[in-house]
């Protein structure tokens, strides 16, 4: 089977609607099947990376440390659109921490998350097989 590069860009706030869970089970799927997947977290979509998430208070389940196993099922293409944080007054330090294993590099631990540009983000649309909107 061929290798298409999958890319999954997450446009919404991960509560209220079920957009960003639905997106994080596609992209689990995808990963099972092999695909080259990448994640962009681009408007709202921004939120479902932020640290210490704590929906209870609107009665719904947190998922996000969902987001911290991507990289046991080699998804380690990350990018986050550096206008969408700003936009929001939102920083990289207020992102959660999420890794993979290189085995290339003696399975060090590295940063699955990069920080582009919206033309940067653009781009890397551009340079994908398949684009999926959530």
């Amino acid at each position: 089977m061929a290798t298409k590069k999958f890319m999954y860009v997450n446009r919404k706030a991960p509560y209220g609607t079920v957009y960003a869970l639905e997106s994080l089970e596609v992209v689990l799927i995808a990963a099972a099947f092999e695909q080259e997947v990448t994640l962009a977290f681009v408007d709202d979509g921004v939120y479902q990376i932020i640290k210490d998430q704590k929906p209870k208070a609107i009665g719904m389940k947190n998922f996000s440390p969902t987001y911290k196993a991507l990289g046991d099922y080699d998804i380690k293409q990350l990018y986050v659109e550096r206008e969408s944080l700003e936009e929001r007054g939102l920083t990289e330090d207020d992102l959660m921490e999420l890794t993979y294993e290189d085995e290339d590099d003696d399975w060090a631990e590295k940063s699955s998350l990069s920080i582009i540009s919206r033309a940067e983000m653009a781009e890397l649309m551009a340079a994908q097989d398949v684009t999926f909107s959530f």
